[in-house]
């Protein structure tokens, strides 16, 4: 099962530090999503990541950087995605995400991308009142139909209201993974929060 894990959006103590050490852990993809900042104060903040980190570091926005930058890939926001004409050039090995907040979407769009995220699964941990929108039966059935209909296993992962406990149900609904937020950054000690999903996903 695949694991990803979001930035907060806003500041977080020893940030870097922390991402340092969930990349250390093994995290296969870290997706850095800071609305508020600009592309110059985007690429400060990434540069303090070592390099050999940044093929497994996802962008939300500011696809320049992408590409300069060697990252392992562009996630589009909504309004990126609705607004643009022609696919984003990316490099070989790097990824083309999105989120989607319906079924129906999943089924139209899916197939432009790398994979997808799917949201809110559960009742967010960091968006307070961002209650879950799917029964997971209805998802299990969806995504059963999708590998029916067109022969693969859709890169759906479950996004909102993540934890430990939930990893199962995930897993049985035919997601193919989780990408967590407030389970991680809401933590006394993120690492040792990842770990135990990574033990779980594993």
């Amino acid at each position: 099962m695949q694991l990803v894990v979001i930035s907060a959006p806003e500041a977080v103590a020893q940030e870097i530090e922390i991402m340092r050490e969930l990349l250390d852990a093994g995290l296969p993809r870290l997706h850095l999503r800071k609305p508020a900042f600009s592309q110059q104060e985007m690429a400060a903040f990434i540069v303090q990541l070592p390099t050999r980190y940044h093929a497994r570091l996802v962008l939300h926005g500011h696809p320049a950087l992408v590409s300069d930058l060697k990252l392992g890939g562009l996630h589009l926001t909504a309004a990126a995605r609705n607004g643009w004409v022609s696919r984003p050039k990316l490099a070989a090995g790097q990824t083309l995400s999105t989120s989607f907040h319906t079924l129906p979407e999943i089924r139209q769009h899916r197939r432009k991308y790398n994979y997808v995220f799917l949201s809110p699964i559960f009742d967010s941990l960091s968006k307070s009142g961002y209650a879950a929108g799917f029964e997971l039966a209805t998802v299990a059935h969806a995504l059963r139909q999708l590998w029916q209909r067109m022969g693969y296993v859709p890169q759906v992962l479950a996004l909102g209201g993540i934890e430990a406990s939930k990893l199962a149900a995930v897993r049985r609904a035919g997601f193919a993974g989780a990408a967590v937020l407030g389970t991680v950054w809401q933590s006394p000690d993120p690492v040792a929060a990842f770990r135990e999903l990574q033990a779980l996903a594993s």
